[in-house]
Parts: C-alpha cells; sequence; structure tokens
C-alpha cells in the first residue's frame, strides 16, 4: 500500500543535544506528546535503537478517551535521524539539523486512511509545536 507523505517542522532554540534529548527521552516526551491542553502523555517508553520499541500512552484529560501509539525503529543515527514504522506499516522519519543556534526538527510521516491530511497534518504539527515550547524551556 502506498501512503501519502505530510511533512511538519520546528526550528528550535536549542543545541542538538538538548533538542535530541528532548525528543527521546520519555521523562521528556511525557511533557509535549499531546496535541491539545485537553490531552496528555501519562507514559513513554523508547527503546532507542534498530529494532527497538517507543510506545507512548495518549489520553484525554478527562479520561474518555486514550491510545497507545507505538513504533518500532528501523534508523537510529545518534542526534541526526530516526526512522520507525507502525503496525499498519506507515512510516515516520524525524531528522535533525543544526542551524546556528537552533535545530531544524523536520518530520515525514505517511497519512493514515481514516481522517483529512489537513486534520493529520495539524494535529502533528501542535505536538511538535508543544516539544519546541519544552525544549526551549529546558
Amino acid at each position: 500500500m502506498t501512503f501519502q507523505k505530510i511533512t511538519i517542522e520546528a526550528t528550535v532554540n536549542s543545541d542538538l543535544q538538548t533538542a535530541w534529548d528532548s525528543y527521546t527521552q520519555p521523562e521528556h516526551i511525557t511533557q509535549w506528546n499531546f496535541a491539545d491542553d485537553s490531552w496528555h502523555c501519562p507514559r513513554a517508553e523508547n527503546d532507542l535503537k534498530v529494532g527497538g520499541k517507543m510506545k507512548s500512552r495518549m489520553e484525554a484529560k478527562d479520561g474518555s478517551f486514550g491510545f497507545d501509539f507505538e513504533g518500532i525503529y528501523d534508523v537510529v543515527e545518534d542526534q541526526k535521524r530516526l526512522v520507525y514504522h507502525l503496525e499498519d506499516g506507515r512510516e515516520v522519519e524525524t531528522l535533525f539539523e543544526t542551524q546556528g543556534d537552533s535545530v531544524l526538527v523536520t518530520t515525514h510521516f505517511d497519512a493514515e486512511t481514516q481522517n483529512p491530511i489537513e486534520m493529520q497534518k495539524g494535529g502533528w504539527q501542535m505536538i511538535l509545536n508543544n516539544y519546541k515550547k519544552h525544549t526551549e524551556q529546558i
């Protein structure tokens, strides 16, 4: 099956090591991995190696809905690139590129077929924006 690719990005005012750690360490992931303030990420696991699993629990704060977001790493290039695939075969790639005193974080992901493209792009971008905000406050 061929999926449509969506790209999102954020320029994070941070050094590369801090940007990487904030993106990959569970204690940071739980602070930013949600698209809306009515949601949260109570748990995160990240086995950062090829074949390792990343897993985040995303839930509405009122308990009305929640789901696990899981992927298996295909590529792990320290402070440069992460590629993982989801259970349905979709692929996600995130790149980290130093630009002066900041880091450009770009994610390319395969769209799913249940929701409109713009809705998916908007949700993923809000999560990346939360990541940027959290990282810049570390």
